[in-house]
């Protein structure tokens, strides 16, 4: 007699839409180390576009994680809302840094424009208007508190007995004083004076003697506030000329200015 044997199958586990999911936990992590390194980014300040990219991924992921966590598709809900709010802390770290940036440069730009100012820049005349060409005896300041006088030329009798150079026979010599003063505030350190003249469109000899001439242009080592200083220069001109443009730069980085001299 024949036996048949029956044999129960195996379980199985649940299959398809069934099967537990594993859980996606990545994006919640990767919003907890962003937003850590964009936090502890952030608390410099200068490194604020580093911070604010890290703090908007980590803003993302976390917020992302968060989703997949309420669906039950993710495990670590504090890990994704912590870095959801380092990503938030991260973002706000960063436009707090651009603010300090924009106002720490732009304080800086006013500074280096105030420092020029003071330092050079265009002279302006007695009714504050800019100085180019002044009359005799006129005055042109400038910014940092320097400012310039040239007197009326006049006559200037060559003495034959001495060393004289610069001087041609037939020619008339014409005096005048070029006068520093320092009205500022700060010392006026190592004055850089240069004076060239020109008569007719050409350059104007400058007279040397015992008592004129370039060793003898000393307007000191500097000029204390409240301090002037002067030096006394002759220029040979044709007998005809009629007019005397004398240029004077006081310093390096200030602008020159012209005087038109009456002859």
């Amino acid at each position: 007699m024949s036996q048949q044997m029956h044999y129960q199958p195996a379980p199985q586990g649940p299959t398809g839409a069934h099967a537990p999911q594993a859980a996606r936990n990545g994006l919640g992590v990767a919003a907890l180390i962003l937003g850590i390194i964009g936090a502890l980014s952030g608390i410099p300040m200068i490194l604020f576009w580093l911070a604010g990219p890290l703090g908007i991924l980590a803003l993302i992921f976390g917020l992302v994680g968060l989703s997949r966590a309420k669906k039950g598709q993710a495990t670590n809900k504090g890990v994704a809302v912590t870095g959801t709010i380092l990503g938030a802390v991260a973002l706000i770290l960063s436009v707090v840094g651009v603010i300090v940036t924009v106002v720490a440069v732009n304080k800086a730009v006013d500074e280096v424009h105030k420092q020029v100012e003071e330092s050079s820049g265009q002279p302006k005349n007695g009714s504050g208007e800019s100085a180019k060409e002044l009359t005799p005896g006129s005055t042109a300041k400038y910014n940092n508190g320097v400012e310039v006088t040239v007197s009326k030329p006049s006559p200037y009798t060559v003495d034959p007995n001495t060393v004289v150079s610069g001087h041609t026979d037939g020619n008339k010599a014409y005096k005048l004083t070029v006068t520093i003063k320092n009205a500022g505030s700060k010392v006026f350190d190592k004055p850089l004076v240069q004076t060239k003249a020109r008569v007719n469109g050409k350059k104007a000899e400058e007279v040397d003697d015992d008592k004129h001439g370039i060793l003898h242009h000393d307007f000191g080592d500097s000029i204390n506030p409240g301090a002037t200083a002067d030096v006394e220069m002759v220029f040979d001109a044709p007998p005809t000329a009629k007019e005397l443009d004398v240029e004077v730069t006081p310093d390096l980085l200030l602008d020159s200015v012209h005087w038109k001299l009456a002859l």
